[in-house]
């Protein structure tokens, strides 16, 4: 799944529009999800794959983001299966995430929700990393160019092509 969202980032310029999709819509350069998945079948991706990857990225879509403001305070404990699939690096990563001020409360709920759906077990950190640029772009944050040099620096060079 990260390879066709990583082929879909690296492919159509605006992937925070991507994440729109749907049947009516009418982006130039973004295929309409029957199409979408024809072409990344055409390029090798399997069908099971791809069907996950456009389920991703529905639920991406679809997910929403509660507005609130956490006491600062607050410490997120997370439960014994999210400590399991993402493991120390990508936990300790969320926490370098928000002391930094790049998300809050709520984007790392989401940021954890996504990374939860890899298939991997542990995941690893360097696709979580991917996840975590995928959602920021989704929700049009403006991010540094330091911060996206963090979020790729160490990024398995196979799924960066």
């Amino acid at each position: 799944m990260i390879d066709i969202l990583v082929y879909l980032f690296e492919n159509y310029a605006e992937f925070s529009d991507f994440s729109e999709f749907n049947e009516s819509a009418k982006f130039t350069d973004h295929p309409k999800p029957d199409a979408l998945a024809r072409k990344l079948s055409a390029v090798g991706f399997g069908a099971d794959e791809i069907s996950v990857a456009l389920d991703w990225l529905d639920g991406l879509k679809s997910a929403e983001v509660a507005e609130f403001s956490a006491d600062p305070r607050a410490v997120r404990i997370y439960t014994r299966e999210e400590q399991a699939k993402l493991g120390c690096d990508c936990l300790n990563f969320i926490a370098f995430l928000e002391a930094a001020g790049i998300v809050a409360a709520p984007l790392r709920e989401l940021i954890v929700d996504r990374g939860m759906l890899l298939d991997d077990d542990p995941v690893p950190l360097a696709r979580f990393k991917i996840v975590v640029l995928i959602v920021l772009w989704s929700r049009d944050k403006n991010l540094e160019p330091l911060i996206v040099e963090e979020l790729l620096y160490g990024a398995d060079p196979e799924t960066m092509h």
